[in-house]
């Protein structure tokens, strides 16, 4: 890991211990809902499907790096389940592939592929988990019985995710935190928040989408500051996500802060718990969890895109500085603090809302939106959380932004638009191949 990775990493840390919000590896609890999808431990689970079994090996392994860098662990999980998508389909052509060219292996064993593809990719691309994934390594291959097949399993599996690594090498998240991030003076330009003096990856909307044309999923911009929804956005984060806010209830707080969580291992998880409920078999579930990760990753790719262009300043900014913004609506007040930290990146459009709905997208397109679910957070152990289906999810993760005090309901909005945008475009990929 180089310099850079090196204080990203530290700073995102930071940023996590500053909420005082105390991490712990939860995963979805069991539901108080007859029927709803559940999850637990993932060495708890073999009988579940190889494909299921990696992806909660993945989640647990990206436990840790819970408030470091979402956008990697974005990136990660996308390269991940594509090569166990590619594996799977060179073994028996049921989709297409991502990453075109892996020579058919039909007597290859899958449960060996889809390790040995999850295996390198997360060795390679997360090697503080090293010892973690060469555990679970180990024991998958104990239980494929020695042969051709299994054999020729790994080295399909092998070969897909370093064709999938190679597709991503040099797809710009290496140097997204370059060029510096230099704020502009003046009313709207975003400024860092505190406790932060740097704004974080300015250029991973420079990086290469997985699947969508950037162009097709612009938004419009922030609000004029001298117009009135301008100043019924500021006086409503104002009031609902001030830190001692007497308007915001008890839930509304509650919400909050189990929504703080990174999107990619939220979603993840509540991916995993569907998956096992309506028992997808290895090929469905690789292609669900491959374009779930890619709405995820080119959501982020579209939000960050988006930011910078934009550079619109947070709640705490605007409301310290709003005698400057030209608009008689709007009052300041310097002593004015969000109830959670605001992430070091501009307010437009909020990237947490974008991929609620791009992975909502995706999972309403592949399960529907009738599904019944139960969600714990790393962000607030030991609170369990009931949803009736996607939207509802994705709703209330959007509106959790607004709740801690770090987004205008106006980034919310837009942020909602753009995601069900990339969802939708996703949930085309990897179609079926008869």
């Amino acid at each position: 890991m180089n310099s850079h990775s090196n204080l990203r990493r530290a700073f995102f840390a930071r940023l996590f211990r500053t909420a005082t919000l105390a991490g712990a590896a939860t995963t979805l609890a069991t539901s108080a809902f007859a029927g709803d999808a559940t999850a637990s431990h993932p060495t708890r689970h073999r009988q579940a499907n190889a494909v299921v079994h990696w992806n909660s090996i993945a989640g647990e392994a990206f436990a840790p790096s819970q408030g470091t860098n979402p956008m990697a662990q974005s990136r990660t999980l996308a390269i991940l389940h594509a090569a166990v998508h590619d594996a799977l389909n060179a073994i028996d052509r049921r989709y297409t592939s991502y990453t075109p060219g892996l020579p058919a292996a039909p007597k290859a064993s899958a449960d060996a592929a889809v390790a040995a593809a999850a295996r390198e990719v997360l060795v390679k691309l997360l090697p503080d988990q090293a010892a973690l994934v060469e555990t679970a390594y180990g024991s998958a291959l104990m239980n494929i019985r020695d042969g051709a097949a299994k054999t020729a399993g790994i080295a399909t599996g092998q070969a897909a995710a370093w064709a999938t690594m190679n597709r991503r090498q040099g797809d710009g998240a290496d140097t997204a935190s370059e060029p510096a991030f230099v704020p502009r003076t003046g009313p709207g330009e975003y400024q860092f928040t505190a406790p932060f003096d740097f704004a974080a990856q300015p250029g991973w909307g420079r990086v290469q989408p997985f699947v969508i044309d950037l162009r097709e999923h612009a938004v419009e911009g922030p609000q004029a500051l001298t117009g009135a929804a301008y100043a019924r956005d500021v006086a409503e984060v104002r009031e609902i996500g001030h830190i001692s806010s007497k308007t915001r209830t008890p839930e509304q707080s509650e919400i909050a802060a189990f929504w703080y969580e990174d999107s990619p291992l939220g979603w993840n998880r509540i991916a995993n718990a569907v998956a096992r409920q309506r028992h997808l078999d290895a090929w469905e579930a690789a292609r669900a969890f491959a374009l779930l990760h890619f709405a995820m990753a080119d959501g982020f790719i579209a939000g960050f895109d988006a930011k910078y262009e934009h550079r619109f300043w947070r709640p705490v900014t605007a409301i310290h500085a709003a005698a400057t913004d030209g608009n008689p609506l709007t009052e300041a007040d310097a002593a004015w603090q969000p109830l959670l930290v605001t992430p070091p990146v501009p307010d437009y459009p909020s990237t947490h809302t974008v991929l609620g709905w791009a992975a909502a997208e995706v999972l309403i397109e592949v399960f529907g939106d009738k599904q019944r679910f139960s969600l714990t957070s790393l962000t607030l152990p030991g609170v369990t959380r009931h949803y009736r289906g996607f939207s509802q999810a994705a709703q209330e993760n959007g509106l959790s932004r607004l709740y801690a005090g770090i987004h205008f309901r106006h980034a919310i909005k837009d942020g909602r638009r753009q995601g069900r945008s990339v969802g939708q475009a996703v949930a085309e990929a990897l179609a079926p191949a008869r």
